[in-house]
């Protein structure tokens, strides 16, 4: 057999089967054809549904008409919520302490999708349309090398040098159908949440404006009290009813969205070392986190609830910087299972005008007691009680400042 490397050398004498993790987008629409007479190769197109609210039949036709020679859809909605977006929620993943992780989330289970295709094609390549800027090429790429070590990975975009205006010429002169997108904004776009990206936002001193946000738009005047239930981490119903989790989170997005809340604006640290401008509606991620964050406070012991938050942005930081297959994540994953054994309860929530407020919550495993709390009834300590652990409980700090003379 022919190695792959033998095969990129000789590619004009010798056909390639290479498969494309496909969005239907420009650049990787373009992709096929520029695959295709650059290596001489058959292009198979991978499209994978992780919630986005596109047209797959025109995605599939699409990549016909760009070159492609088969083509699969892969429905992996349930899938990415119930093994990837519940544990975002068990982590409260959220990077830097505000980007819940949406698009970077959603890679490693589309790389995956891809190599499967790929081990079943038996290609001699997988390619996928990042660019050498961005991080979606350090996520398809390592999580391309952990399941599939000996396949070639191809990134059109790190080696074609066009700009977006010479992919367009590209696409016109070889009759390729691209999508319609708006000249100001790239969304990517999944059940998770929405990201949008552009030159228009790109300077971080401007404010984002009102024609970039889809899911967010300010429908409905009146303030709404919406309760979330939980059960071992994960919310199980909306407002009494229950519900598989990927409809859950699609209800949430409405809900939350409807009432503008859920736009995240901030400067982040990319994993390729620089800083961005970053604008995402994640209205059903935060309010969720949110409200797990909070039955969490309610239930975790002191100790408990400090590591925990270590626990949390560990795991938001593999995750973000493409590191799904590191085996801490694993190890991760079964901390948040056994500590999320506790975190049930319900939390009740007012989404108004772009705010979120947390009114109520209860669980049967929390330790508050009215009894211990409350000024006006209850238990109180004795005052010898309370000198006494004032003084032990200082007695640290307060021997240290005498022996240093302060």
């Amino acid at each position: 057999m022919i190695s792959i490397v033998f095969k990129l050398l000789l590619y004009p004498f010798c056909e390639m089967k290479i498969v494309l993790a496909y969005s239907g987008g420009l650049d990787t629409t373009v992709s096929i054809r520029w695959l295709k007479e650059t290596f001489k190769a058959e292009v198979i197109t991978v499209t994978v549904d992780v919630g986005q609210k596109d047209d797959f039949k025109k995605i599939e036709e699409r990549a016909y008409i760009a070159g492609a020679s088969k083509h699969y859809t892969i429905d992996a909605i349930k899938e990415f919520a119930n093994n990837y977006i519940s544990y975002a929620i068990k982590l409260n993943g959220l990077y830097e302490g505000v980007y819940p992780l949406s698009t970077a989330l959603a890679r490693p289970l589309i790389a995956e999708k891809v190599v499967e295709v790929a081990k079943k094609e038996k290609a001699d390549a997988v390619a996928h349309g990042s660019t050498s800027k961005g991080n979606d090429q350090v996520r398809f790429d390592l999580t391309v090398k952990a399941l599939y070590p000996d396949v070639k990975i191809i990134a059109p975009a790190r080696i074609w040098s066009m700009t977006r205006e010479d992919e367009i010429k590209y696409a016109k002169e070889k009759g390729i159908p691209i999508k319609v997108e708006s000249s100001k904004y790239s969304i990517d776009e999944n059940l998770w949440g929405r990201s949008i990206e552009g030159d228009i936002i790109s300077d971080p001193s401007v404010e984002v404006t009102e024609d970039a946000f889809e899911w967010t738009k300010q429908i409905a005047n009146n303030k709404e009290i919406i309760s979330i239930e939980f059960s071992n981490g994960v919310p199980t119903a909306v407002d009494g009813e229950q519900m598989e989790l990927h409809k859950l989170i699609g209800l949430l997005n409405l809900k939350f969205g409807n009432h503008g809340f859920g736009r995240v604006e901030h400067i982040e640290n990319r994993v390729v070392g620089f800083k961005s401008r970053e604008v995402y509606e994640v209205p059903a991620a935060l309010g969720l986190i949110y409200s797990h964050i909070d039955l969490e406070k309610t239930i975790y012991t002191p100790t408990e609830l400090r590591f925990k938050k270590y626990v949390d942005q560990l795991w938001s930081d593999l995750v973000y910087q493409g590191l799904w297959f590191e085996p801490l994540r694993e190890t991760l994953h079964k901390i948040a299972d056994e500590m999320n054994k506790w975190i049930a309860g319900e939390v009740r929530v007012e989404v108004n005008n772009g705010s979120f407020r947390i009114l109520g919550r209860k669980s049967d495993y929390s330790p508050y007691s009215e009894k211990l709390a409350s000024y006006n009834k209850g238990w109180y300590p004795s005052d010898e009680m309370a000198r006494g652990f004032i003084e032990i409980w200082g007695m640290h700090s307060l021997i240290a400042r005498r022996v240093r003379g302060l």
